[in-house]
């Protein structure tokens, strides 16, 4: 699915819990020890690693950070270091290795501390869901079915039963740390694009809006035949020995509900596939 708002775009990466202390320590101690082993790591290099070091061995911090004393062992089993966690579906690979602050320790219950503006939280996982949802095909129901004719209503619709809400969940839990949010989409309206400048779309937006009983258009029955159809395409030539792509696309309003009861809106999805249609002319009968 692909957000309507071009401006909007899943995080491409995040802080959120990762190591007890004493789990911790050993992964950083066994880290740096590699580090400051390898060639050419002197200078400001293996001063940055001593530094590093002396952060979580010796309590050496800067500004807002302080420091912790033997990687915070005494506290194992009381909270979690944190640290950053790339996006794989991020395409950017900057901005997917932008979470590069060193993991930093926040006690079970508490909160991370609000310099991490990008830990994670339920919108961020309600964001991910957003990213991850599956959606239906869009296989919209033609009448006629196989062909048209030029300048015949062509009836489309979609059915509640294929086309119904969906919704997707994404969810942390680690010992003292549980974290969950729920996106749900709805579909709202249909888009059609005919494939063709030498065509009409009912309504003449091309927009077909959802109905009351939750579906789009409506089915052709007989006796319908001089009926407008509310939702629909009438195509002005033929498409000779080929076809149209009838494009078809759903609109889907996006909400989310998470953990403590945090909730609110994300931009509209859209998805879609086409169709291809095949137009005849009309044969005129000679007598």
């Amino acid at each position: 699915m692909t957000s309507a708002d071009v401006n909007w775009d899943p995080p491409p990466c995040w802080y959120a819990p990762y190591l007890g202390a004493k789990d911790f320590k050993k992964k950083m101690s066994a880290d740096l020890e590699k580090a400051a082993g390898a060639p050419g790591m002197t200078g400001h290099a293996g001063a940055a690693i001593g530094q590093t070091r002396a952060h979580y061995e010796d309590g050496f911090g800067w500004e807002d950070n302080p420091g912790y004393e033997d990687y915070n062992v005494d506290k194992d089993g009381k909270g979690m270091f944190w640290a950053g966690v790339e996006n794989p579906d991020e395409p950017d690979v900057l901005k997917r290795s932008s979470c590069t602050d060193l993991p930093f320790w926040v006690d079970n219950g508490e909160a991370p501390p609000a310099r991490y503006p990008e830990a994670i939280t339920p919108e961020i996982l309600a964001a991910l869901a957003y990213q991850h949802m599956q959606l239906p095909d869009t296989e919209v129901s033609l009448a006629p079915a196989q062909a048209t004719k030029v300048n015949l209503p062509t009836w489309a619709w979609l059915d509640k039963a294929v086309f119904d809400e969906v919704q997707a969940t994404a969810a942390i839990n680690v010992p003292g740390f549980a974290l969950q949010a729920t996106t749900t989409a709805k579909p709202v309206s249909l888009k059609l694009e005919p494939g063709t400048p030498d065509a009409e779309t009912y309504p003449a937006s091309g927009e077909c809006v959802i109905n009351a009983d939750g579906s789009i258009g409506e089915p052709y029955a007989k006796g319908k035949a001089d009926r407008t159809p509310p939702c629909g395409i009438r195509y002005l030539r033929s498409s000779g020995d080929g076809t149209f792509d009838l494009q078809a696309t759903i609109t889907w309003d996006i909400a989310w509900t998470g953990t403590g009861g945090a909730g609110g809106d994300l931009p509209d999805g859209t998805f879609g596939n086409a169709q291809a249609v095949t137009v005849h002319e009309i044969q005129a009968v000679n007598r």
